[in-house]
């Protein structure tokens, strides 16, 4: 194994940047030209089908089976004239993943030949068998039968040779087995709640929409060193591996040059990304070494959704022609930098108004102010939520480590937001408002603009921060599906939308005017809301203590998160907004605990092989030379002079001992642990055994396997180490 580590480390020292083929004009001439978006749509369609497509995306209409027909004849046009010989239905299931099946165009024509044929049944629904995609005991395995459905909001793409058409994915009985069928509507919920609202400051809104832009963080790990590593290969992370003596201490990998063939790996990305209309932005070194940052500019969030998934299976397609191997793990080194997904999220009008930013005069800005408050509520009031949407077994290693957001969800506003809110709670009183006083706030909301601008502070210590003109949510993990943490956040923002016009109109059917109305709504929601709201070091002890007082909840772990989403007031809030019956959240929820326990246990199993198989013989291996040194030395040497000779070898040779003895006692503990656990029938009870009774050996095997690495002779350790995994390139 280790002439394997020091054969991969000579591959490295001999690579050479991949040259990559550019296309010569701007990339404006050739954005998207592997979409079929509304240009291709205008050309390849009849004015009627197009006109059905783009009513299905703005309007929520659907698409009838002869409209469909004529697309479908469209789209195999285009997809034919630019070497598609496919087609499939792309969806994102519950593995976290993307699904495809691809199908040819071809059928059987009349003389016995083939022809291509592509109809509008093929495009708008399909049965894949679902028995082996996790559902969580919605349906039986015997019950295959699954759907796919055409989303028409996210327009069909090429794939290589595959014309690639994003879809839903449901069971028989329309349960929902996706990400993408409670996103939509949850963003459907969220456009009717903020519609509502936004017609207090504006009639002729029609329409809200929320965005979404992702920072997709990574790790680049070259192909031979990765393949040396079993735990990399088989749980995309470092079981075992001591710090470098340099990491990331200096500071001096962010924002630093790119190296050479990691930046032909992202030129490379980006040109793919271009031609799927993907508008990535910018890219740049992250803290860690080895780290990178990739993001797009915001789009609307289904289709930014999709098109991180997109880019995140073109990155690992790309990373292997450029001898990389891409690391998406929330945690794969142990003492630096892990990777998140920073989600950017914003509700815009159709009208053009950004409802996080400020306006121009004191209506806009009261409106600013309403939704600002209101999502403030929405996030205190479903904090657990929050928090079980983006607690996985991966992300759990991250969350908490001085390098990513708490596992106390809180509110970053800035000093000016937050001394508005005070300064609107002083000046609206329990009374009816006087002109002078309503004057008076009115002309404060009016200043918004002036300290918004210049003045919105920066706390990367947040997980959920306000910047300027949308909200940060930064407890989102590398290797998520952003739609995890969206439905949560766009269905509790739509509630609390909700419930706050039920609110305002009672009051104005009391005979409140309307803009008081709203001020003492607001007022309410302040008061209500300052437990959330911290400007300070969310990495401190103190923040710790602060929130228990303050009634914050700071659940660290997946089994016990992930038990918000069952309490009767989750339930209600998902069905009451037509996210999810109880059916599909139990369902979902069940895949949530199956899939923490398979991430434990698979752990689990590759550290136990690779400590009995590569780790303690290796470390017997070098115990035995040292025992034939102190033997040697005994032969040549008088006694006394011996013992002062061979003292610090035998106090070795019983180091290295006392580990290789701890490893297989700890390593059987372990075994025996998860045969334990894996006799609790219930899912939530044994993910709860391998959280608290298998997951603490890993830790342990690994301190013991760490220490034998800095005693062992380099020579004859068989994986590559963190500095040879993060620096050499």
């Amino acid at each position: 194994m280790a002439q394997f580590r020091f054969k991969a480390l000579d591959e490295v020292l001999n690579r050479k940047p991949v040259e990559i083929e550019r296309e010569e004009n701007l990339v404006s001439d050739y954005y998207g030209m592997l979409v079929f978006d509304q240009s291709k749509m205008k050309k390849y369609l009849s004015r009627e089908a197009y006109k059905a497509v783009t009513d299905a995306v703005e309007r929520g209409t659907t698409v009838d089976r002869k409209m469909a027909d004529q697309v479908a004849q469209g789209m195999k046009a285009w997809a034919i004239e630019n070497g598609a010989t496919h087609y499939t239905h792309w969806f994102h299931p519950l593995t976290d993943g993307t699904a495809e099946k691809h199908d040819a165009f071809i059928v059987h024509g009349a003389d016995g030949g083939v022809i291509e044929s592509f109809s509008g049944k093929l495009l708008a629904q399909q049965e894949p068998d679902a028995s082996s995609f996790p559902s969580g005991g919605i349906r039986q395995t015997f019950e295959a039968r699954g759907y796919t459905a055409w989303d028409p909001s996210s327009p069909a793409f090429i794939s290589e040779t595959t014309l690639t058409i994003p879809t839903i994915f449901i069971s028989y009985t329309g349960e929902a087995l996706d990400y993408k069928t409670p996103l939509l509507r949850a963003l459907n919920t969220i456009d009717k709640a903020a519609t509502s609202v936004c017609q207090y400051f504006d009639k002729n809104v029609t329409r809200v929409q929320a965005n979404l832009g992702w920072e997709q963080e990574y790790f680049l790990i070259d192909e031979a060193l990765f393949m040396a590593r079993p735990d990399l290969m088989l749980t995309g992370r470092t079981l075992m591996g001591h710090a470098s003596s340099k990491d990331q201490q200096l500071d001096d990998h962010y924002f630093s040059s790119i190296p050479t063939r990691v930046n032909k790996f992202m030129q490379d990305v980006e040109n793919e990304a271009y031609k799927l209309g993907i508008p990535v932005k910018t890219r740049h070194n992250e803290v860690a070494p080895n780290q990178f940052e990739l993001a797009p500019i915001y789009e609307e969030a289904n289709l930014a959704n999709d098109h991180n998934q997109l880019c995140m299976d073109i990155m690992q397609k790309i990373a292997r022609r450029h001898k990389f191997r891409i690391l998406f793990h929330e945690k794969p080194f142990a003492g630096i930098n892990g990777s998140g997904k920073h989600n950017n999220w914003s509700l815009s009008t159709d009208t053009g108004v950004n409802l996080y930013s400020p306006g121009k005069n004191p209506k806009s800005n009261l409106q600013f102010l309403t939704f600002v408050i209101n999502t403030l509520k929405a996030v205190y009031d479903n904090q657990d939520l929050l928090r079980a949407s983006i607690l996985t077994a991966s992300n759990q290693h991250r969350l908490g480590a001085n390098e990513a957001p708490p596992s106390i969800i809180s509110v970053f506003l800035g000093s000016e937001v937050s001394a508005m809110l005070d300064l609107m709670e002083e000046a609206v009183v329990d009374r009816k408002m006087t002109p002078d006083e309503k004057t008076a706030l009115k002309l404060n909301i009016g200043r918004i603009p002036e300290i918004i601008l210049d003045n919105t502070d920066r706390n990367r210590t947040s997980p959920f921060a306000f910047t300027g003109n949308r909200f940060e949510f930064r407890a989102v993990g590398s290797m998520a599906n952003n739609a995890s943490a969206l439905i949560v956040l766009n269905t509790a923002v739509a509630d609390q939308l909700k419930k706050f016009k039920i609110e305002v109109d009672t009051l104005i059917e009391k005979g409140v005017k309307k803009d008081e109305a709203i001020f003492q709504v607001l007022k309410t929601l302040i008061i209500d809301t300052k437990p959330i709201r911290f400007n300070g070091d969310g990495y401190s002890e103190e923040w710790v203590k602060e929130a228990e007082k303050r009634g914050l909840t700071n659940i660290g772990n997946v089994p016990d998160s992930l038990a918000a989403y069952m309490r009767e007031e989750c339930i209600d809030l998902f069905n009451r907004n037509g996210i999810f019956n109880k059916s599909e959240l139990e369902g979902r929820v069940e895949v949530e605990y199956e899939k923490f326990i398979m991430k434990v246990q698979i752990e689990s199993r590759v550290l136990a092989d690779i400590a009995i198989n590569h780790i303690v013989p290796t470390a017997v291996e070098y115990q035995t030379m040292l025992l034939e040194n102190v033997k040697n030395l005994k032969e040549v040497f008088p006694e006394e002079e011996f013992l002062s000779l061979a003292g610090g070898r035998l106090d070795l040779i019983r180091e290295v001992g006392g580990h290789i003895s701890a490893i297989k006692a700890k390593r059987k503990e372990m075994i025996a642990a998860r045969a334990k656990a894996n006799k609790v029938e219930d899912v939530v009870e044994r993910s709860k055994e391998y959280d608290k009774e298998v997951r603490p050996y890993l830790d342990e095997i690994r301190d013991h396997i760490d220490r034998l690495e800095l005693i062992v002779d380099n020579e004859k350790w068989p994986l590559p180490k963190y500095r040879e995994l993060l620096f050499v390139r």
